[in-house]
């Protein structure tokens, strides 16, 4: 259809006899540029949040949505048999659950992040919400590590400035990603691969590390089958080790 716009005392009139304001423009745009200032990982629109650092060769396997003691134990054998370090954000419900899977996690040498206690969208949320579900979460983690937490992943990636305004006031810094296995779907290991190489070439061709959205539960329940997410961690780390990427935790970034 040919597209034949006319401007007219402010408007914007269409072949089709539909008239689009500026004004209506306008907010479009700035709903747009407020869905990827929410929604994209990358986005420092609202503030400032650990992505990776500046080193190509390192890699961060990030776990969301556990423990889950169908897959957590498992993938723990799998970092030990690489010797390598992840980092996990916990559900605070979950912690409560299973604080012992909380504490082998930290035995074993890795990061233990928040995730909020229930798993909501937190940029819809009020600010009342946001805290208590970032406080929480801590409080879980706390009394079954005996820690101070440090760092947080959103739920989805969502947030607001609220919620980054928030999470500093508790003395979490906020992490996000650049790379994911879409792993919450039921896939197959091979895409998830597929998915996970384009965010390495994508964050290598940047000149920056790759941070890591795995799962290794599901915020809905325990006991969530991920043997596709361990199938996808063993190969990655198989690779790390051929290829010479360090895999880091996201404190080193932080």
């Amino acid at each position: 259809m040919l597209f034949l716009p006319l401007i007219r005392e402010g408007n914007l009139l269409l072949n089709v006899g539909e008239e689009i304001t500026l004004g209506t423009m306008a907010f479009a745009t700035a709903a747009a540029t407020i869905t990827y200032a929410v929604l994209t990982p990358g986005s420092q629109i609202f503030g400032q949040t650990i992505i990776a650092g500046n080193d190509p060769s390192e890699a961060a396997l990030t776990f969301d949505d556990g423990p889950n003691d169908a897959a957590t134990p498992a993938l723990l054998d799998i970092l030990a048999a690489h010797n390598a370090r992840a980092t996990f954000f916990v559900i605070g419900r979950f912690v409560r659950q299973r604080p012992e899977l909380v504490r082998c996690i930290h035995a074993a040498g890795h990061l233990v992040g928040n995730h909020t206690e229930t798993h909501p969208w937190l940029a819809w949320q009020s600010a009342r919400t946001i805290r208590e579900e970032l406080r929480a979460c801590n409080q879980a983690i706390e009394d079954a590590l005996g820690e101070p937490v440090r760092y947080f992943r959103p739920p989805h990636g969502a947030r607001r400035p609220a919620v980054l305004r928030i999470a500093h006031e508790l003395g979490l810094a906020t992490v996000q990603w650049n790379a994911m296995a879409i792993d919450w779907q039921p896939i197959g290991a091979d895409r998830m691969m597929a998915y996970v190489d384009r965010g390495l070439a994508r964050a290598r061709s940047h000149g920056t590390g790759a941070n890591i959205l795995l799962h290794d539960g599901f915020d809905r329940q325990m006991g969530a089958d991920r043997s596709d997410t361990l199938r996808v961690t063993s190969r990655l780390l198989e690779r790390f080790a051929a290829d010479g990427t360090n895999a880091v935790t996201v404190d080193a970034w932080g």
